[in-house]
């Protein structure tokens, strides 16, 4: 049986539908149940509250970024194997995506508006990534893994230590991410030149600040 090749307007539909499933639909995701759904809630001050679902909303965003760049750098990546591996990511990084808004909304807010703008960003470096060559994409993923891990650290020494369900969430994310992280450098990634680390964090600071407010 012969196998359909996807043409440019069929990876643009594709893609178009997974960006609609980010941003404002249900993503795809694994089977995995929500970090901490067997522990029971705990009442939070007000500004514990506040201080867990700004938090959560950040983490949101960042996942909307993360969810943007594997798919960019899938579209265009080289080889099979490097491609296959970013969209076993993207689909990870899924289940951190929907962990992430159903823990803001169940802290009574919602996601950061400024969602579509981190995706539309993130996809576009991910897929110019992809087009320099796979070992430098890779590096991205590497990069920007490693930072997502800083960003949940801080975020864990911040966060109320009642508030057992975000943190959950929270660890489990810090483990998908350095697994991430290491396939990267296993499979070849490429060392970022440190102008381009500095760039990737300045970036982030500008994102973590909008999304925490708005």
């Amino acid at each position: 049986m012969n196998i359909r090749q996807h043409s440019l307007i069929d990876n643009i539909i594709v893609e178009c539908d997974k960006a609609i499933r980010t941003i404002i639909g249900k993503p795809d995701t694994t089977i995995r149940s929500v970090p901490g759904h067997d522990l029971a809630e705990t009442n939070l001050t007000s500004a514990e509250q506040i201080l867990s679902m700004r938090l959560m909303r950040v983490n949101h965003s960042g996942e909307v970024a993360a969810q943007a760049l594997y798919q960019g750098q899938a579209l265009t990546a080289t080889l099979p194997e490097v491609r296959q591996a970013m969209e076993q990511a993207a689909l990870e990084e899924n289940d951190h995506l929907t962990w992430c808004q159903q823990r803001v909304e169940y802290l009574d807010s919602h996601t950061s508006i400024l969602t579509p703008l981190w995706y539309i960003g993130s996809f576009t470096i991910g897929a110019i990534a992809g087009r320099v060559g796979d070992k430098w994409s890779l590096g991205f993923v590497a990069e920007t893994e490693k930072q997502v891990v800083e960003h949940i650290d801080e975020h864990l020494a911040k966060i109320s230590p009642d508030d057992h369900k975000s943190r959950a969430i929270l660890e489990q994310m810090k483990i998908d991410e350095l697994h991430h992280c290491t396939v990267a450098q296993e499979a070849g990634a490429s060392e970022l030149p440190k102008p381009i680390k500095m760039a990737m964090g300045l970036m982030s600071k500008v994102m973590t600040k909008s999304s925490y407010w708005l």
